[in-house]
């Protein structure tokens, strides 16, 4: 008889819900999908209930029930903390206490009351609920659904319970601890802290962060390994906390850090200088010097080629490049939900394989399926709500469609791109995505000031057929989920000698680099992915065509957002996200929406406060 588990991931950042059946991965979305609130932290009702609703499922028929973390072990960490630097930090105790005394160190008695308030059944009928560790769930993420039989395991976050870094092998069903680095020693912490002190904000603004790095000079290395970072040479260390606050109080740095870089951090959406470039800089080539050094002790230590990743630190995708071109390893295979949303998968695949010791099926292939594994509205549905609405539209098949939109972005029109299954973790994948033409000098500041409504300097991804990615760029392989940072290939490069206008910072994005310059970022490289077709037919389908008419096999690929929205979920998300933003076209599934056919739409700008700013 079939095995059935839910896992949820809750109550810090992006929570989320994934199920499993006998070791396969039915479903899994977050809960900021539904909610369209960023980074919801909630109780994940609505993924539990479209996890639910896709495997016909009720509460009463699963199995297992597993949370993705221990909160009395967790709580254990708080007290310790707060006891380790007493009298200091009384402020942030009192704030945290109540929260952990009234739900937290209850969570057991509160995910049960919430599951069955879900599900309409009595508390006692529910199936058993378990609890895997943090990093556990991390691991289990990376390992079990990679293409790997035995593989090292790396997790880098901000901290699970204790662990802020942790190693594993995995070795067929098993996941065996190596060794861990402890809170307040965090690699994701000193990224968080760079992150806050840069004016972006914690759990958001990292990937800002990475993106800002290019256009500044990492002065500042010396400096953080001298004084905020003592690094070893196998990539083990320990942070001065005399610079930091977060273990103690209610912010990340201290007075000391201003000190230490010459004043005080940088207000949310003030003008970016050069400090904060070359402060980005820094703790970028700090931060992949970190994961270079780790990722070479655990091949010299398990004695295995091949490495897995997962944590927030695996969606630094410049270090995951440079860890794939200048580490040991032959493969890498990183968990596409790296942060806390892929605990749940993590949780729910322990269970199966660890806990009820089932062995792996299909070790060899990559079992999250293109990340995938969301909800999909076919055209019925959506045609219902475009006819409904009195949305003007025309229905298309594919092979008209693919041609009417290549020309169009061969024209370089901005389309919205909803189709299929929507991506489970940060990328758009192909899915929920916003399309444009790479070789467009002027697509980047477009799509990034007029579309997304977003910092000028923010990078754009190249989508790329897998099968031509390596005349494009310096890489090998698949690279699936947008999280490798790879050069551009030498032949579509084009030499900046002197700028004329001699543009600084920000502004020498404008200098075309190559031969697609909107997905080219300073340094010549460009985050990949590659598109497959046995995983989205549809997307690869449309860059091929795409390719027939200019010889450009890629697209550059956005997530279908705004600034400070969540990836749009539905069609309805979808339309309301294309009318407030100045994209051209909308395809939801067969149906293409041109913005020039629409009903007027009143000038109200107050939308713009409808989403808290990352």
């Amino acid at each position: 008889m079939a095995v059935t588990i839910l896992g949820i991931s809750a109550y810090y950042h992006d929570s989320a819900a994934c199920l499993v059946r006998d070791g396969e991965i039915l479903a899994a979305a977050q809960q900021e999908r539904f909610s369209r609130k960023k980074h919801d932290a909630g109780f994940p009702a609505a993924a539990i209930d479209y996890c639910l609703e896709e495997a016909k499922l009720t509460l009463a028929d699963l199995d297992h029930v597993v949370f993705y973390d221990k909160p009395l072990v967790k709580f254990e960490r708080l007290l310790e903390t707060y006891l380790a630097y007493a009298p200091r930090g009384l402020r942030s105790f009192l704030a945290a206490m109540p929260i952990w005394l009234k739900e937290k160190l209850l969570l057991k008695r509160l995910l049960r009351e919430e599951l069955a308030a879900l599900g309409d059944i009595a508390p006692a009928d529910l199936p058993p609920l378990l609890f895997t560790r943090h990093h556990q769930a991390h691991a289990a993420s990376a390992f079990f659904p990679s293409p790997f039989e035995r593989a090292a395991v790396l997790c880098m976050d901000g901290v699970g319970e204790w662990a802020t870094t942790s190693v594993w092998l995995g070795d067929g069903n098993r996941l065996i601890p190596q060794w861990e680095i402890q809170f307040p020693h965090s690699l994701g912490l000193l990224y968080s802290a760079f992150t806050s002190f840069a004016g972006f904000k914690v759990n958001s603004g990292e990937y800002k962060l990475m993106g800002l790095a290019p256009y500044g000079e990492p002065r500042y290395r010396d400096l953080i390994l001298k004084h905020l970072l003592e690094l070893k040479e196998d990539g083990t260390f320990r942070l001065n906390m005399r610079y930091f606050n977060y273990a103690q109080g209610l912010t990340m740095t201290n007075r000391a850090f201003d000190r230490l870089f010459g004043g005080p951090p940088r207000q949310p959406e003030a003008p970016i200088t050069s400090r904060e470039m070359d402060l980005a800089s820094s703790i970028q080539a700090v931060t992949e010097d970190v994961v270079l050094r780790l990722g070479r002790t655990v091949h010299r230590e398990l004695g295995v080629d091949r490495l897995c990743l997962a944590g927030g630190v695996a969606l630094n995708c410049v270090a995951n490049g440079r860890l794939l071109r200048e580490g040991p390893f032959s493969d890498l295979w990183i968990q596409p939900a790296a942060g806390d949303a892929g605990g749940a998968l993590g949780a729910a695949l322990s269970v199966w394989h660890e806990y009820l010791d089932k062995p792996r099926a299909g070790a060899d292939s990559d079992r999250m399926r293109g990340a995938y594994l969301g909800p999909a509205f076919d055209n019925a549905r959506i045609e219902t709500y475009l006819n409904s609405a009195g949305i003007p539209y025309e229905r298309l098949d594919d092979d008209t469609l693919m041609e009417r939109l290549a020309a169009l972005l061969d024209a370089e029109q901005v389309v919205g791109w909803f189709q299929g299954r929507m991506e489970f973790g940060p990328r758009a994948l192909g899915a929920r995505s916003i399309l444009g033409d790479p070789r467009s000098p002027r697509m980047q500041s477009v799509m990034n000031l007029k579309i997304k409504y977003r910092e000028s300097f923010r990078p754009f991804a190249p989508a790329v057929l897998a099968e031509r990615v390596s005349d494009w760029f310096e890489h090998e392989g698949a690279s699936p989920y947008m999280l490798i940072v790879a050069p551009v290939a030498e032949a579509k490069r084009i030499a900046i000698t002197e700028d004329p206008q001699g543009r600084f910072g920000i502004d020498r994005i404008q200098m075309a680099r190559s031969q697609i310059p909107a997905i080219t970022h300073l340094d010549y490289s460009a985050r990949i992915q590659t598109v497959h077709a046995d995983t989205n037919p549809r997307f690869h389908r449309l860059i091929a065509t795409f390719a027939e008419r200019t010889g450009c096999p890629l697209l550059v690929n956005t997530s279908f957002n705004v600034r400070g929205e969540p990836i749009v979920g539905s069609p309805q998300d979808a339309y309301r996200c294309f009318m407030r933003t100045e994209m051209e076209y909308l395809v939801l599934e067969n149906c293409l929406l041109a913005k020039s056919e629409q009903p007027a739409q009143p000038r109200d700008q107050r939308w713009r406060h409808e989403f808290e700013l990352d």
